[in-house]
């Protein structure tokens, strides 16, 4: 390792400490690794791709030592309820779908039937006028 790689390692060690103990100096103290980054002095993408241990070791003592879930994953557990209640909503709306396709076909069916298999008129009562039926 070089010694730019280990001051920047040690830069944000420092870093995790004050953000964990409220006491930010660089950034707005939010519990993020954006605000490790800021805090810490090196660039996010620097945490992000060479210090990938480290942003995992900060989430894991924001949550053992604050308590709280961390903000990346608290925006992933909300997008995958939307998600599962969206799939909840699609997998009603087929099963409607799917009935409303077997009554249609049914219906189709019926009148198909009906069309190539003319009941004969049933003779009318009182004053009731049958209506002759047309062959199309």
């Amino acid at each position: 390792m070089n010694p730019t790689h280990d001051d920047e390692r040690t830069r944000i060690r420092k870093a995790m400490d004050r953000l964990l103990t409220g006491q930010a100096t660089l950034s707005n103290g939010s519990l993020t690794a954006t605000a490790l980054a800021v805090e810490a002095g090196v660039h996010r993408m620097a945490l992000m791709k060479r210090h990938a241990d480290l942003k995992n070791e900060f989430y894991e003592r924001v949550r053992t030592e604050t308590r709280q879930v961390p903000e990346p994953e608290k925006r992933l557990r909300e997008t995958v309820a939307r998600m599962k209640e969206t799939i909840a909503n699609q997998k009603a709306e087929i099963e409607d779908l799917r009935q409303q396709v077997t009554r249609l076909a049914l219906a189709s069916a019926a009148l198909t039937y009906e069309r190539d298999n003319p009941s004969p008129i049933a003779p009318a009562s009182g004053n009731v006028i049958a209506f002759p039926r047309t062959e199309s």
